[in-house]
């Protein structure tokens, strides 16, 4: 409808998996750097982000590198009993099995004996898994134990599991935890930076024939901070935008139709245009009088949410349009909120980790073109970059910086200087601010960065000697490793959070 008014030859920003306009951003190319190498050595290797986020992309892109010797079965529909799913990888992999076969055992053995043949004609076999966070449980281990079947030197069969991040919380659970040590490559796909969202919207329109920009500089700013870099999103707004501005005449979007095309797509277009602030006052007293009246702290999370969503920007909330006759009922004293949590936060993550350094004592001292973990490594620390749960930030027990994201799509960044049971404690400006565990996971995916040394082997049971490779194989049992006698990464992560020595620490602070 509108690509003739702005001079292109179809639609940019379709949803369609166009592979012409495939764009591979610096986080995709690492993604798609991590699957390669994963599939060098055979087992799981793991993909995790958002909804929108563009692991498609990154799977498409690995498929299109994959040698002509690599037999691949994709598998879109996850929500599988082990019979299904091993019927539909044979189905995929052209593997002959008896007709209404349902013993798990018959379906083994008839792929077993196909990715033998492949393994003598010099092929391998993928098997990839899209949606893998919804796979049961009963599913992972039987595709754990397929990666059993392998030779002297090689396995068979290499899976790719390309999931939400729910996956991530999945393979903490202990009955998991073989099939998370099988796991030989990882990576969490971010949304774009500010940069990579211009240069994603510029890259759409000139395979669709721009001749000129169409987006001003700051209405792709507001598409970024409005879509929080979502690839997804990015392109309904982007589509929605010029719609308007073919709808009004205009050769070029502004940062005005550019916010208008975000609530629409948010779907809170409606609101925004008759919602006046002394309107938007009126509802607010009224879900205060209500959660006065029930006392619960999620109608006061609501409240908060409102006045911040509906109240033009800059516009502070009136007490006198808040304030409400005294109820009878004794009122438990509000939980701090988490948007004021996020206003108390920076949205400088390169400052939220030279407060993190802080806390190591290391001076933040930086050299040009030097990051946080440049400086950490010279004070002889090491970045620790994961997407996680709480689980896991409790068992390393030391500060760290979580990513924090607004219903909005801007993303805030805090550090976390103690943990409780059920609380967690962030430093954020200017004071620190203590809430419920629930109300934080409303804003955080589970991506987060934390800092480690390196323990020094001489002062802890897995020093040097002749039966330092049994001890290490003990200590890795012992704490649910690989057992494999390797001082690796994880397992000198694990003792450095068992190892004496001053560090700060989450269950040691005071909140």
């Amino acid at each position: 409808m509108y690509a003739a008014h702005f001079g292109l030859t179809e639609r940019p920003f379709s949803l369609a998996p166009d592979p012409r306009y495939l764009f591979l951003s610096e986080g995709h190319r690492e993604a798609l750097a991590h699957l390669v190498y994963g599939l060098q050595g055979g087992g799981f290797v793991q993909l995790t982000g958002e909804v929108g986020t563009g692991k498609t992309t990154v799977c498409r892109a690995l498929l299109d590198q994959l040698p002509v010797d690599v037999d691949v079965a994709m598998i879109f529909t996850p929500r599988l009993t082990a019979v299904e799913l091993l019927s539909a990888v044979c189905d995929e992999l052209h593997v002959p099995y008896p007709a209404g076969a349902t013993s798990l055992k018959v379906l083994v053995d008839s792929l077993s004996r196909a990715l033998l043949d492949a393994h003598a004609r010099g092929r391998r076999t993928v098997v990839i898994i899209d949606e893998a966070q919804n796979l049961s449980m009963e599913v992972l281990e039987e595709l754990r134990l397929l990666t059993n079947i392998e030779t002297t030197r090689d396995k068979l069969l290499q899976v790719i599991l390309i999931a939400q991040p729910e996956l991530a919380d999945l393979m903490e659970r202990p009955a998991l935890r073989q099939l998370a040590q099988r796991i030989t490559a990882r990576y969490h796909l971010r949304p774009f930076t500010c940069r990579e969202t211009r240069a994603y919207v510029r890259h759409r329109l000139q395979i669709a024939g721009q001749r000129e920009m169409i987006f001003t500089p700051v209405a792709l700013r507001v598409i970024h901070r409005r879509s929080g870099g979502v690839a997804r999103l990015i392109n309904n707004i982007c589509d929605r935008a010029l719609l308007g501005a073919f709808g009004r005449t205009k050769r070029r979007v502004t940062a005005g139709t550019a916010r208008q095309a975000a609530l629409e797509v948010s779907g809170s277009a409606g609101i925004r245009r008759w919602l006046q602030p002394a309107a938007a006052a009126v509802l607010v007293a009224a879900v205060v009088m209500t959660a006065g009246a029930l006392g619960t702290s999620r109608l006061g999370y609501v409240t908060t949410w409102w006045m911040h969503r509906l109240l033009p920007s800059g516009v502070a909330p009136s007490n006198a349009a808040i304030a409400v006759a005294p109820v009878a009922a004794v009122v438990a004293p509000p939980r701090p909120s988490p948007i004021r949590l996020l206003d108390a936060t920076t949205a400088d993550r390169e400052a939220a980790l030279a407060s993190l350094l802080t806390r190591w004592g290391v001076e933040f001292q930086r050299r040009p073109g030097e990051g946080s973990c440049e400086i950490a490594r010279r004070a002889g620390l090491r970045c620790l970059v994961r997407s996680g749960t709480w689980n896991l930030i409790r068992r390393l027990d030391v500060p760290a910086v979580l990513t924090l994201t607004t219903p909005t799509g801007e993303r805030h960044y805090a550090t976390v200087t103690a943990l409780g049971a059920d609380t967690v404690t962030l430093d954020g400006a200017p004071h620190p601010v203590t809430l419920p565990l629930n109300e934080v996971e409303r804003f955080w995916d589970g991506a987060f960065v934390a800092l480690w040394r390196t323990p020094d082997l001489a002062a802890t049971e897995l020093k040097a000697g002749d039966d330092q490779r049994r001890r290490v194989v003990a200590f890795q049992r012992a704490n649910g490793l690989k057992a494999d006698g390797v001082l690796g990464e994880e397992t000198l992560l694990r003792l450095a959070t068992t190892a004496a020595g001053a560090r700060p620490s989450l269950s040691k602070a005071t909140p």
